[in-house]
């Protein structure tokens, strides 16, 4: 089934057309990754998808619903969640405090137990360092932090803007074993990333990304195999 359809999205700064009028499709439970060098509009679609920027045409269709013009608030309620690149996690908040924050939207006590629970049942250090302030947790424990974070609100499909920044590459695989293990527990997974070799490792579809237009489209197993690929985004000459 269909879960998220994006039908000719454009976004414009100024003069500047960041993208240029693309479409994709994401199907219910899938692990599909975006990938593509830096300024290729990566981050751009995430935060139209997520009503941060304004469209200048096309359509977002999540659920069956048009959320194009849909206030970010609402468009979380409806089951999205976006763990944006840098993580950008409260530095002085404790990490529950971090995690509680993700939860705004919920107001049944018993059901942010719940996610919390889960959250510290897939990331165990971050019930370790529940009381520890954000900004001392090492930089993969932040990442967990913010994908934890983005875990509390019951998303139905979780945005990932470039998990592996930054991290040692050990940690890099740790993280997305992480995401690999939410997506087998339900969630969709639609995955930004500039590693492109370790995204099509995990991601079942890739879509790729160049100077805001979807250049490429296939099953991981194919785009690891595509000479333009391999060349441009997984060294391999």
């Amino acid at each position: 089934m269909v879960q998220l359809e994006v039908n000719d999205l454009a976004v414009q700064y100024g003069e500047i057309k960041a993208l240029k009028g693309i479409s994709f499709k994401v199907n219910q439970g899938d692990f599909v990754t975006l990938i593509g060098a830096n300024g290729a509009g990566k981050t751009t679609l995430l935060n139209a998808l997520t009503g941060v920027v304004k469209t200048s045409k096309g359509e977002i269709i999540f659920k069956g619903k048009n959320i194009t013009s849909m206030r970010s608030d609402n468009i979380v309620r409806l089951g999205i969640s976006h763990v944006p690149e840098g993580r950008k996690i409260f530095s002085e908040l404790t990490t529950e405090e971090n995690l509680f924050v993700g939860a705004y939207i919920i107001n049944d006590k018993n059901i942010v137990k719940k996610n919390l629970d889960l959250v510290y049942s897939l990331f165990p250090l971050l019930e370790e360092r529940r009381k520890q302030v954000g900004g001392t947790l090492s930089g993969g424990e932040q990442q967990m932090l913010a994908i934890g974070r983005g875990l509390m609100s019951n998303p139905d499909i979780l945005f990932l803007d470039e998990p592996s920044l930054g991290l040692a590459p050990i940690i890099i695989e740790n993280i997305f074993d992480y995401i690999k293990e939410i997506n087998k527990q339900g969630t969709t997974i639609f995955l930004v990333e500039q590693n492109a070799n370790m995204a099509l490792q995990f991601a079942s579809y890739g879509y790729v990304l160049e100077t805001g237009n979807i250049i490429i489209e296939d099953n991981s197993e194919n785009l690891i195999g595509n000479d333009v690929v391999r060349k441009a985004y997984l060294g391999v000459t």
